[in-house]
């Protein structure tokens, strides 16, 4: 088996809805997201996945939510965007992007500090 990884950043403010403390008022971060795909085999060339094509794919989702207030920028708009949350909708925006390859997107980190991160994986995909 194989796992694959992209690493990139996104400046964004947000705010946390019905939080009691600091993260209720607008506060900003930079946002670093490591998007994993995995893979029982490599291909003719031996790559698993191309990380070209997975950085791409992640860019795009990034793109949309670079220097926004995450709380104006659907779903966010309606969900907390907390870190736990932008983890899941990343992953299942990115899923569809790989579908029909020989990969599966197996966890999505987000990390709002140097040392505070967030991981999420579907079950099947245990840390």
């Amino acid at each position: 088996m194989y796992e694959v990884s992209v690493e990139q950043e996104f400046d964004a403010a947000h705010f946390l809805r019905g939080y009691e403390g600091k993260c209720e008022k607008l506060h900003g971060h930079r946002f670093r997201v490591v998007a994993s795909v995995t893979a029982q085999h490599t291909d003719d060339v031996g790559m698993a996945y191309d990380f070209t094509r997975l950085k791409k794919h992640l860019a795009g989702i990034l793109g949309r939510l670079d220097h926004t207030c995450l709380n104006e920028v659907p779903p966010f708009d309606g969900i907390n965007p907390s870190s736990e949350n932008l983890a899941t909708v990343i992953y299942q925006e990115l899923e569809p992007m790989v579908k029909g390859t020989r990969v599966k997107v197996s966890k999505v980190q987000v990390w709002e500090s140097p040392h505070t991160f967030v991981t999420y994986f579907p079950e099947e995909f245990p840390l």
